[in-house]
């Protein structure tokens, strides 16, 4: 079975990161990678999609920018002595807003995984992701999004963290992709439950059997901390542990209300220097 992976680039520095963690990650799998370039005349998409027709030269000039700079990403790949005969690489120069093109890419490659860099060419140090990092975690709804820092270790992960409450039933669908990643990492996966209460539930406890029964065939363990925020916790925790990954399920205008909206994504750190894994909750 070959991946099929999305690389979404602008051609800064953290974006190429993102591609050699997806290749190091991927290095024994036989792979498809689809190297994906968005363009737009000026800053504003909208009124580049309003104002900038094909043939113009504001069009020309914008795609010729996009074409080069993924031709000199697929040559750095193609004929660098690290490239691995086991992928494959496709290049995508599109015009359009990142995230319609994305979505659409999703659809009609059948991508299974899409893996991209906090942050852009444009990035401020004042937020730990960038806008565009966000609106695809939260609205490509049917794909997995893997987001990877600029100071993020090219390595496989050792330890993959993923926080819990208990409160919901574990789909093993929603799962496979942090299973897959374990599994071929040869990760342990901890379950980090933030404590809210005295003892757990009969719910709770049931939903615990479901996810031993899911991760059966991967290590992992059970850990708990008590209450405090939950990016609070989980960055005690990553930072104590040197933990490599954070992976969790993003249950629409819940885990993103709270966390990754601002103002709380400048003060969250955990995820500085360690990929985030977002899944998605099939239920929304």
């Amino acid at each position: 079975m070959r991946h099929k992976v999305l690389l979404p680039t602008d051609f800064s520095k953290n974006s190429i990161r993102a591609i050699n963690y997806a290749r190091e990650l991927y290095k024994n799998d036989h792979c498809d990678f689809y190297l994906l370039n968005v363009f737009s005349a000026t800053g504003n998409i909208l009124e580049s999609l309003l104002n900038m027709e094909p043939g113009s030269e504001l069009f020309e000039n914008a795609k010729l920018h996009s074409e080069n700079g993924l031709a000199t990403v697929f040559d750095m790949i193609t004929m660098s002595d690290s490239y691995n005969p086991k992928h494959h690489f496709e290049i995508i120069s599109e015009f359009n807003n990142v995230i319609d093109a994305v979505i659409q890419i999703v659809d009609k490659k059948d991508i299974e995984m899409i893996v991209m860099g906090t942050k852009g060419e444009t990035h401020s140090r004042k937020t730990a992701f960038g806008s565009t990092a966000i609106y695809i975690m939260e609205k490509v709804r049917n794909c997995p999004v893997l987001v990877v820092p600029e100071n993020a270790k090219i390595e496989l992960p050792k330890e993959i963290v993923f926080p819990s409450s208990y409160r919901n039933h574990f789909k093993r669908r929603e799962l496979i992709h942090l299973y897959d990643i374990a599994k071929k990492s040869n990760a342990n996966i901890a379950v980090l439950h933030i404590k809210e209460e005295d003892k757990l539930d009969e719910e709770q406890e049931e939903n615990i059997k479901l996810l031993k029964e899911i991760l059966t065939g991967v290590s992992y363990t059970f850990h708990t901390l008590p209450h405090y925020s939950i990016q609070t916790a989980v960055n005690i925790f990553v930072e104590s542990r040197s933990s490599d990954m954070v992976a969790f399920i993003n249950k629409k205008h819940t885990f993103f209300g709270s966390i990754l909206s601002s103002p709380m994504v400048k003060e969250i750190s955990f995820h500085l220097n360690v990929p985030i894994l977002a899944m998605h909750d099939l239920r929304n």
